[in-house]
């Protein structure tokens, strides 16, 4: 018995062993990764990548460790009024998509480390000739280990750390696609505010111009139909603010939903919506947008993903080896025998021959996706761009002309009104043109905004819609 522990201690030192190293193991006649690549046709097969290559690429500048510091931060406060910048922090802090895009990195850490473990050793009883003669047979344990060849579990990490890259770009363009829609949201609630302040003052004139009304009623220099002209434009007036407090309300509603607040309470921006952004180049920002865009660098990381993953599939027919080693007391004897068994499959049948199609084909499409997504974010750019350009030239126009000369011809009207120069019908249209010129300034200023932070945002938005980015499963494993 004494012999049969020694082989036993033996026998679990080496199963320690085969866990530490199963990829050094070579076998005399069976086939390397490299003649089953030749076996698979290796003519048409695309340059395999090392496998070598599951080393960590290095994070981009936005990562999940910047994510859970911005999460982890404290809100600014927001007496005061509310800056561009402050809105931008609490937004990248509390934003839902962006925990989990960078959850979803993490994820694929995980899962990167769980594709390059070793299969588990196998350890159990042995017995047989139990009975023979009365004697307990030969009584023992076995010890087994498949070892895994053609460097797959390495090769299986390569894959996944092209996953990882290619989550990391998602994460980055969450970022980008939060920022962009809190830069839309506070434009828009900044425009609606500009609203409000005009409405403000319009039924604050429309106001004046009633009283003025009533005067030369009373004096008879005015029949009652003026009176009641400017009444309507009074009602008019309050109703114009009214829907702007409404619109107002509502842009707040959306500011507060991307910033991550529900209870955001509506305050003071501070920021100047006339002060013009800087004028876009069309070459400048198409060749900024096909560098920088994380959409490009999400389809370069699929097309590293597909190669890496035809480098997997063509070692997928290299056998692997399960190897046994059995230890036995044989009583009848009162010898210790070891046993010794090796098999693997033979790759006759079976050599992985569709998997390596699809893989290439994979490869190919995930090319091509490259041309597509260039294609579609210059298709999205012209269209962009066109309304970014029209509102420019509007917005200039109406602030270097049109909207100084209403203003000037409103004020002298409402000053020969007020002292009986000018007729009622003359200070009506001169109020109408006031409001529908300043109105139509604001919808130009609103349009710029959205098509210049649209640009400088990389074309990304939609931070709250749902996105497509579930791990991907290797093929095998």
């Amino acid at each position: 018995m004494a012999k049969l522990a020694m082989h036993l201690s033996a026998t679990l030192m080496l199963m320690t062993g085969c866990i530490s190293g199963p990829q050094n193991v070579k076998s005399v006649g069976v086939s390397t990764a490299d003649d089953a690549v030749d076996a698979a046709s290796s003519s048409e097969l695309i340059a395999l990548v090392d496998y070598e290559e599951f080393v960590e690429t290095p994070s981009l500048a936005t990562t999940l460790e910047d994510a859970a510091r911005l999460a982890s931060s404290d809100p600014p406060p927001l007496s005061g009024g509310l800056t561009l910048e402050v809105l931008e922090q609490m937004a990248l802090s509390n934003s839902p998509a962006i925990a989990q895009s960078a959850a979803r990195v993490s994820a694929l850490r995980g899962k990167r480390v769980q594709v390059g473990l070793p299969p588990n050793p196998t350890i159990g009883y042995l017995g047989s000739e139990i009975g023979n003669e009365g004697a307990a047979g030969q009584q023992g344990v076995f010890v087994g280990q498949d070892f895994v060849r053609g460097k797959k579990l390495q090769r299986n990490q390569a894959v996944v750390t092209a996953e990882i890259h290619r989550a990391e770009q998602q994460l980055a363009a969450m970022q980008k696609r939060v920022q962009t829609d809190l830069r839309k949201s506070y434009y828009a609630a900044l425009l609606a505010q500009r609203r409000v302040e005009l409405a403000e003052e319009l039924v604050r004139l429309t106001t004046e111009a009633v009283e003025a009304s009533k005067s030369l009623l009373e004096a008879q220099e005015i029949p009652l139909v003026g009176l009641l002209q400017t009444e309507v434009q009074q009602q008019n007036a309050q109703l114009l603010l009214r829907t702007a407090q409404n619109g107002l309300a509502q842009t707040w509603r959306r500011l507060s939903a991307v910033v991550g607040g529900a209870g955001l309470p509506i305050q003071t921006l501070i920021g100047e919506v006339s002060q013009l952004p800087e004028l876009l180049d069309w070459q400048q920002q198409l060749t900024r947008l096909q560098s920088e865009s994380p959409e490009v660098a999400v389809a370069m990381a699929n097309v590293q993903r597909a190669r890496r993953a035809l480098s997997r599939a063509c070692v997928e027919a290299v056998p692997d080896i399960n190897a046994q080693l059995s230890v036995q007391y044989d009583d009848s004897t009162d010898f210790t025998v070891v046993g010794v068994q090796m098999g693997m499959p033979i790759p006759i049948w079976n050599r992985n021959q569709g998997g390596i199609r699809q893989a290439k084909a994979e490869v190919t499409e995930a090319v091509r996706n490259v041309d597509r997504v260039e294609l579609n974010l210059q298709g999205r750019l012209a269209e962009v761009f066109r309304k970014y350009s029209d509102a420019h030239v509007t917005v200039e126009s109406y602030a270097n002309d049109i909207l100084p000369r209403a203003e000037r011809t409103f004020t002298l009207v409402q000053q020969g009104y007020t002292q009986g120069e000018v007729g009622y019908l003359d200070l009506l249209v001169a109020q109408q043109t006031f409001s529908q010129t300043n109105l139509a300034y604001l919808d130009a200023l609103s349009e710029l905004w959205q098509s210049y932070v649209q640009i400088d945002g990389l074309l990304l938005d939609g931070s709250l819609a749902q996105q497509s980015g579930r791990l991907v499963s290797l093929r095998a494993q």
